[in-house]
């Protein structure tokens, strides 16, 4: 299912009044319900608009191709996930471990409840993935967890920070996407998330005091010696 690199993903135009805004909604929830039943193979613009009880033509009013639709449902979740974990990470009010907690729990339970649709989607990211609109927006939350490990490892090296930035969020992506392929109850998730948050928690505080334990032995080295 490969995708053309000059497809278009942006939307016709877009909805300025409320009967076209609730079109446009409804054209999305449609789409993902064509999605999750039909599958990324037998997404098609006809099969959407059956489903929206709309014409073809309204469709391709707001949406060039069957291409934007999917872009669209994958945009928002990328902006709903990022918005969710900035938000934790953000939170000052809260220690660092106890952020890594409920980001953990938050991630997993997303991933858990959308398992159906992200696994569609990634099935249908080859019709966009290679598009310039996709790699502009697939940002994340890098700045966000670059300044939650200065927070969290002040003695640790930006060149340290880096690598448990990057090892955070690949663990949660590649634990979270793979535990979530399969159908899970409550309880099993809570039990998930909690050992998965002890094993990062576990990870930032060696980290932390290796990084103390760094700064200390460099300042003790930078202090002028005894008879010098």
């Amino acid at each position: 299912m490969a995708g053309p690199r000059n497809v278009q993903l942006s939307l016709r135009k877009q909805p300025r009044q409320a009967r076209s805004a609730g079109l446009v909604e409804a054209v999305l929830e449609a789409a993902v319900q064509v999605l999750v039943t039909e599958g990324a193979a037998r997404f098609t613009m006809a099969r959407v608009a059956k489903r929206a009880g709309v014409s073809v033509g309204s469709l391709y009013q707001y949406f060039p191709n069957k291409a934007a639709i999917l872009f669209r449902l994958q945009s928002d979740e990328w902006r709903e996930t990022s918005q969710l974990l900035q938000a934790i990470l953000e939170d000052r009010e809260k220690p660092p471990m106890e952020r890594v907690r409920i980001l953990t729990r938050a991630f997993v339970r997303s991933e858990c409840e959308e398992a159906a649709v992200r696994s569609a989607l990634n099935d249908a990211a080859p019709l966009y993935r290679d598009a310039p609109e996709a790699k502009e927006k697939k940002g994340g939350v890098d700045a966000a967890l670059q300044h939650f490990m200065a927070e969290a490892l002040p003695g640790l090296p930006a060149s340290g920070r880096d690598v448990a930035a990057n090892l955070l969020k690949m663990t949660l992506g590649e634990v979270g996407k793979h535990f979530s392929e399969t159908p899970r109850t409550a309880s099993e998730i809570e039990v998930f998330v909690d050992a998965l948050a002890d094993m990062l928690c576990a990870y930032l505080l060696a980290l932390g005091k290796r990084g103390n334990g760094a700064a200390s032995a460099a300042a003790a080295a930078a202090l002028p010696r005894q008879g010098a």
